[in-house]
């Protein structure tokens, strides 16, 4: 069944008007009629089993026929601080990223990025990544769009990871513990807690012995993803599935 996300004040009783590119995606590109049943989420984790009703130059509306909590997203909050890559990779980390249940993406940079911010160009950069986590979003059936949020400096993220119980610095470097050990040291210590967890990714050239030691002064928790070095655009991916093991599966 198709997935739109709506705002709340998008919806007045049993009814749901579902404007802009969602409206004329319905009427157009789906070419559905009245009759036809959609899914609506108020990106509040709860969502609508909805029958098309009206058809409108400017919108489309929909009854209410059932509401649910959405029971597809993780029993965490997860904040991945991706380092910024170089070309588009980034695309496919935030695609994937969400398919795998991030909460949130920051993008920041480090000593080692090739890309950098380019003045002028970040507010639209912005809008296109936001626009893939909610395609994302509606084609893995997330009950929340994820936010991406403007890209900070590295030491900024750093300040913003730590905040998190579960802070994970992803590093191949010397001085890591495996990602199993972390989480099993976490989930012994908080147990029945569900989490707020950081994941930190560096850039194609990983980071500096400046940087690492920053992040694990400032509490992160270093940590190896096995006997392979994986890329950047593999890494996040990668943490957030054992995430999704140990945490929601398990």
């Amino acid at each position: 069944m198709p997935r739109f996300f709506v705002r709340r004040d998008q919806i007045d009783g049993d009814i749901v008007t579902v404007t802009g590119d969602d409206a004329h995606h319905i009427s157009r590109a789906l070419r559905m009629a009245a009759g036809e049943h959609i899914t609506v989420c108020d990106m509040q984790k709860f969502e609508y089993e909805c029958v098309l009703t009206e058809f409108l130059p400017d919108c489309v509306r929909a009854r209410i026929l059932e509401t649910s909590q959405a029971d597809t997203e993780p029993p965490y909050h997860v904040h991945l601080y991706q380092a910024l890559p170089k070309g588009d990779k980034l695309d496919s980390i935030i695609q994937k990223a969400v398919e795998c249940g991030v909460a949130e993406i920051t993008t920041f940079e480090s000593e080692r990025c090739v890309a950098r911010v380019k003045d002028g160009g970040e507010q639209k950069k912005l809008e296109r990544r936001q626009r893939i986590a909610l395609e994302a979003a509606k084609q893995s059936g997330r009950g929340v769009v994820p936010s991406v949020h403007a890209t900070v400096s590295f030491e900024a993220a750093i300040e913003a990871a730590k905040q998190a119980e579960l802070a994970l610095f992803c590093y191949e470097g010397e001085g890591t513990r495996p990602l199993p050990e972390w989480i099993t040291q976490w989930k012994k210590t908080h147990t029945n807690k569900v989490p707020t967890v950081s994941v930190v990714i560096g850039s194609e050239g990983g980071f500096s012995l400046r940087e690492a030691a920053t992040a694990v002064e400032n509490g992160l928790l270093p940590t190896g993803l096995g006997k392979r070095i994986l890329r950047t655009e593999t890494a996040s991916g990668f943490v957030l599935a054992c995430l999704v093991y140990a945490l929601e599966m398990s």
